[in-house]
């Protein structure tokens, strides 16, 4: 998830505006990519859901990726090695329009073939984030926000 305000600032701020709290979300659960079917084309979608309503709904091709996800892999593995795996974050290439912008309570679904969907809801401001720091002191504790 890219900040739009950070990235507007200046295209030159594109690393930043992908690392902040709460932008890259990973599910509970990961697909290897060996386990996947050999299938050159994946299908990603992105749905958004504002009060009960679809807002948004967008999809596109891994076959639409400039790099190819073999590529991405070499050149990840290039320069260290990563025994115990890596997740590759590639960006998904559907990006809403420029005057959309989520709210807190939008609910954002990203499915992709054959690996499963992930669903967050969004919140606003770092205090709704303060569950992380609780769950790294205890990863027993459970967020006290609604998170699906």
């Amino acid at each position: 998830m890219s900040s739009r305000s950070i990235e507007g600032e200046n295209p030159l701020y594109l690393p930043q505006a992908k690392v902040y709290a709460g932008s890259c979300a990973i599910s509970a659960g990961i697909r290897p990519a060996w386990e996947l079917p050999a299938v050159p084309d994946l299908t990603i979608r992105l749905q958004i859901d504002r009060a009960g309503n679809c807002v948004f709904d967008e999809s596109i091709t891994t076959a639409a990726f400039h790099r190819k996800l073999p590529e991405l892999v070499d050149y990840l593995f290039q320069c260290q090695p990563f025994p115990d795996g890596a997740v590759l974050s590639t960006g998904t290439g559907i990006v809403p329009p420029i005057d959309f912008t989520l709210t807190a309570g939008d609910l954002v679904r990203i499915s992709i073939e054959e690996v499963g969907t992930l669903r967050n809801t969004v919140v606003a401001g770092i205090d709704a984030l303060n569950w992380l720091v609780d769950a790294a002191a205890d990863p027993r504790r459970r967020p006290d926000i609604q998170l699906s």
